[in-house]
């Protein structure tokens, strides 16, 4: 059964059946005129309950009292000083920042955004100090980083390689395209994947 058309879907059930991509999702909200905020589960139920025609109440995230900081993260002179501000971006010159600090093999991964997300106040010494933690603990083979629901792509592909540790990226990609083509909702990794 090859996977149909967003735009040709008449149920939320149907709809749930299917891996979309976020920015599909984001896509057809616009079609229907429907919010896409939140995460791509928020939103696919949103969308679910509008081809239900079930009517959705959209939380808003509270007013925050705080100002946004003007701090410019793109084109700011950083130090270890630096005081993460509520304006946090990963920028290219946060990148170059990073790679100074904690060398080339430096890179964005999502419990280090998690942190700079929750950590104001704190300074990008703290952040270095964080990546380096990261780095370490990652050296552990029984550590596992959270991966968040959202992101079924990195939770697949890190479930499959643990399970086949002989598997190339690639081998992986290529189970994870064809499992993402099913019509099962949730896309999770389990032992008959190697069948498809």
């Amino acid at each position: 059964m090859e996977r149909p058309n967003i735009t040709d879907i008449k149920t939320g059930e149907e709809l749930k059946r299917w891996y979309w991509l976020k920015q599909e999702l984001a896509d057809y909200c616009k079609l229907k005129n429907v919010s896409s905020a939140g995460s791509k589960f928020e939103i696919l139920d949103r969308i679910a309950n509008k081809l239900d025609k079930v009517e959705t109440i959209i939380s808003e995230p509270p007013i925050s009292k705080e100002q946004k900081s003007k701090f410019d993260w793109h084109s700011e002179m950083l130090s270890p000083d630096t005081v993460i501000t509520n304006s946090y971006k990963n920028t290219q010159n946060v990148r170059r920042f990073f790679i100074q600090h904690c060398g080339v093999k430096f890179h964005f991964s999502i419990p280090l955004m998690t942190f700079m997300k929750n950590n104001c106040g704190k300074t990008l010494q703290d952040a270095i100090n964080e990546w380096q933690m990261l780095t370490k603990l990652s050296k552990d083979k029984n550590f596992k980083s959270n991966i968040p629901e959202g992101n079924q792509f990195n939770k697949y592909i890190r479930d499959i390689l643990a399970d086949n540790p002989d598997m190339t990226i690639e081998k992986a990609r290529y189970f994870w395209k064809l499992k993402r083509s099913l019509p099962l909702g949730r896309h999770f990794y389990e032992k008959y994947d190697l069948n498809l």
